[in-house]
Parts: structure tokens; C-alpha cells; sequence
């Protein structure tokens, strides 16, 4: 099956799809016992649809029976799901940088003092949302006063914010049983890093490594996310990432769109 990078694609164009997405999600939060029932009401549909879907789902080796009433997700199940889910991703941001702007108020950083009903320049730097006096591609307008370094509404923003999406450097680690944090060369991670605003790491392995040449992660818990979002914001930054997950973190970041590069930290 493969992926389409519409962001509607076909499950948000069809309701079939899209019945088909939120059943195989029930089987696989509540696997392997599926209660058909539950699973009916829960949706809206009759225990005789659900039926048919999850007979459908099987067929396409998306799910696997394990006897009467007990269903697991496949391997090609979930990345389905996990496809389908980036779809929806794209979709929602989509919505919230292109859309929801339009309407919605905005929460900026004041880069100098502003009076309410004040007209706005809208712009990123250093990650960071500003409104100042000063015309930029976004403009919008003040919706109470602010002292510089607070935060203020923008309402009724216009254009595009414009701003430059950061680069990821990845930096592959082995695993412990290839040496760790051990077989590293730290000189080159030091240089590596020092032009990354954020750094993040991935795996035990990943954060010795950064301890042991002395140079403190930002993040650990949550870091692939963090800092795919860091890089939407236009930070450059370097995630350090055992080997064993740098091919599931390649394909995250081919999905967001973002640059990359790919450093090899194993000692020759």
C-alpha cells in the first residue's frame, strides 16, 4: 500500500478509509480481545459493519486472526496506521499554520513596547514568534498593550510569516554491543555540534555519548519530536541517535520535509 502525500489523500477523502483507519486503531489499542460490540458503538456503525471491516482488514493482511474474537495488527497493519497517521499530521498543520492564522489570535513575543490596536509586524527569530513596530511579510494588529520581553495577542493577521526551517544534524551512535558511547570519536561529535541551538538524544547510548565529550543534551524524553519542531522553527539543530533507531528517525524527518545530514560518530 502506499503512502500518498496529498494531505488529504484517500482517508480523508473516502469514509470507507476512513472507517477502515479507526477500526484497525480500536483493534490495535485494544488487542488481542475485541470486544465488536464496543468497537460498533464507539464509532457509529452496526456490529455487522465492523464485522465486515475487520473480515476486509484481514483480507488485506492488515490484521491476523488468533481465534474467535482475537485479531492483532500486522506488521503491514501498522504501517498503515503509522502512514495514514502522518497524513493526518500534515493535514492538521496544514490547517494551523495556513488556515487557522487567518482567523485565530496569535501569541508573539513583544520585541519592543506596544500600545493596543497597534499594526504589527509579525516574524521568527531565534525560534521564537516576535511582533514588533517594524513592517514584515505578516502583518496584524496589537490586541492589548505590552512592555517588550512579554507575550501579546496578534489578531487579524495578514501574509505569510516569513522564516528559513532549520537543519537536523543526525549523528549515528552504535549500540552497547558495538561499544556505545565507548567507540565514538569525540572530537568530531564536538564539532559537529557546536553549530547545533538544540541538541537531543536518542537512546542511552546516544546521551553518554554527549556526556562523555562534555556537552549537555536539551533533550532525551520526547527529543525526535522536539526537535523536528525545534527545526520547523528554524533552529538548526543535532540529534545524536543509536543506530537502531536512526532508520524509523530518517523516515520521520523525510516526512516533515525537513534537510538532513547523516554523521557516522564510530571510530574507524
Amino acid at each position: 500500500m502506499e503512502t500518498n502525500k496529498d494531505p488529504l489523500g484517500i482517508l480523508l477523502r473516502s469514509k470507507r478509509e476512513t472507517t477502515r483507519f479507526q477500526v484497525l486503531v480500536e483493534v490495535a489499542e485494544h488487542q488481542p480481545s475485541i470486544r465488536q460490540q464496543e468497537v460498533a458503538e464507539k464509532l457509529g456503525v452496526t456490529p455487522q459493519a465492523i464485522s465486515e471491516y475487520i473480515r476486509d482488514l484481514s483480507d488485506d493482511g492488515l490484521i491476523s486472526a488468533e481465534g474467535r474474537g482475537r485479531y492483532v495488527v500486522t506488521r503491514k497493519g501498522i504501517e498503515w496506521v503509522l502512514q495514514s497517521a502522518e497524513q493526518l499530521e500534515s493535514y492538521a498543520r496544514h490547517i494551523r499554520r495556513d488556515i487557522i492564522q487567518q482567523v485565530a489570535i496569535w501569541a508573539a513575543i513583544a520585541a519592543e513596547d506596544l500600545k493596543k490596536g497597534d499594526e504589527v509586524g509579525v516574524f521568527m527569530k531565534g525560534g521564537w514568534l516576535l511582533a514588533g513596530r517594524e513592517r514584515q511579510a505578516a502583518m496584524g494588529v496589537a490586541i492589548d498593550d505590552a512592555e517588550k520581553g512579554t507575550d501579546i495577542g496578534v489578531a487579524r493577521l495578514n501574509g505569510i510569516i516569513e522564516h528559513t526551517e532549520g537543519t537536523v544534524c543526525v549523528c549515528k551512535v552504535p549500540r552497547i554491543e558495538r561499544g556505545g558511547s565507548r567507540s565514538i570519536e569525540k572530537e568530531r561529535l564536538y564539532k559537529i555540534v557546536q553549530k547545533a541551538e538544540i541538541i537531543g538524544a536518542v537512546g542511552v547510548e546516544a546521551y553518554m555519548a554527549l556526556k562523555r565529550s562534555g556537552i549537555r543534551s536539551d533533550m532525551f524524553y520526547g527529543a525526535r519530536e522536539g526537535v523536528i519542531e525545534a527545526a520547523f522553527h528554524g533552529m538548526n539543530c543535532a540529534i545524536i541517535v543509536v543506530d537502531s533507531e536512526l532508520t524509523d528517525f530518517i523516515k520521520r524527518l523525510e516526512t516533515a520535509g525537513l534537510s538532513y545530514t547523516i554523521h557516522d560518530l564510530a571510530a574507524q
